[in-house]
């Protein structure tokens, strides 16, 4: 079946290729219908690794992803065609350690979508494990099911955050993710949010949800402003979402005494830390890589209404001009949040 194929770096194609995943007892095919162009996805195309993960072999692109259902194993209870999903892209080794004391995120035999060398959903049908498959409620889009991966590291954040209802928190990057951060702490209690760029287009965005104040920080010096905001104070709650290396020197500098930073951006190389700011502060330090037990919960915030993931959709595009999204996607435009692909 047709799916699109990152060749090597640079380089991607349509290809004909087999359905991703196995079909059998516990497994449940599904048709796709829609996908998200991830930052993670973009930076295979136009760097051809991300940490230790490198491509070294054609792989299927995409992990953010919706669809419905179109065959169920005979051992899967409470699917039957023709519902609507979402699928979590990690499949964990259920007997792992890991996965027993419910970290199954960090389980590292996970297989991942799209993370090399693991063939991801933007590919016409997958076979995918019930027990990582989601109905979506009635009122929840297949697009806005494509957006449940990205809140969900969202959600996790706030979650490793501890929030306290009226906590101040920083947000650093007004991405997809530090949107997603954004608007999750404030589901989670906070009463305000600060968040940081330096693209003015992306942070009117953030700054549309109520709430949510938008730092320009190449006109205004975001550390004054945050703590003339909290009488000198400084914020509950910090998270880095940029992954930008220039933020990790002082970041913490936006944290009040005794409290949570929470690393969400992954940055390309080392970078430093001010240990001894951190110590001075007894600042509790989290980091967060993707999610656990965390999907039910995403569905329903966004099923409620609390959370509106829509308007972080910039533009769709048709299956056929996959490429030309991920093109789109490449140039980095401000003005652009979350780019989808719908497939027929």
């Amino acid at each position: 079946m047709k799916a699109v194929v990152l060749e090597k770096q640079g380089e991607i194609k349509f290809k004909d290729v087999p359905m991703v995943g196995q079909m059998g007892p516990s497994a449940i095919r599904i048709k796709i219908k829609n996908v998200g162009v991830c930052g993670s996805d973009v930076h295979y195309y136009t760097h051809g690794r991300i940490g230790h993960y490198v491509v070294k072999k054609p792989m299927v692109l995409g992990h953010e992803a919706a669809g419905v259902v179109v065959e169920v194993g005979s051992d899967v209870k409470g699917f039957k065609p023709g519902d609507r999903v979402c699928m979590e892209p990690g499949i964990p080794n259920g007997r792992s350690r890991a996965a027993k004391l419910g970290l199954y995120n960090l389980d590292p035999d996970v297989v991942f979508w799209a993370t090399p060398p693991v063939d991801g959903c933007l590919i016409e049908e997958v076979a995918h494990p019930a027990e990582y498959v989601y109905r979506l409620p009635d009122n929840v889009t297949l697009a806005e099911g494509a957006m449940v991966e990205p809140l969900a590291i969202g959600l996790q954040a706030a979650k490793k955050a501890r929030i306290v209802p009226g906590d101040v928190a920083v947000v650093s990057g007004a991405g997809t993710i530090g949107i997603m951060c954004a608007i999750s702490a404030l589901s989670g209690g906070c009463s305000r949010v600060f968040i940081t760029d330096a693209k003015k287009e992306k942070l009117a965005i953030a700054a549309s949800y109520p709430g949510v104040t938008a730092i320009d920080i190449t006109r205004e010096d975001a550390l004054k402003t945050v703590l003339a905001a909290t009488d000198g104070w400084g914020a509950e709650v910090v998270i880095e979402a940029s992954g930008a290396p220039a933020v990790y020197p002082g970041f913490a500098q936006f944290a009040c005494p005794g409290g949570k930073v929470v690393l969400v951006g992954i940055p390309v190389d080392p970078v430093p830390f001010d240990i001894a700011l951190l110590q001075s502060k007894e600042l509790e330090i989290a980091s967060v890589f993707r999610y656990a037990n965390i999907y039910p919960r995403a569905i329903n915030l966004i099923a409620s209404g609390k959370l509106d993931v829509k308007r972080l959709i910039s533009k769709v595009y048709p299956f056929e001009k996959s490429i030309e999204a991920f093109e789109h996607a490449a140039r980095l435009e401000p003005d652009i949040v979350k780019i989808q692909i719908e497939l027929p």
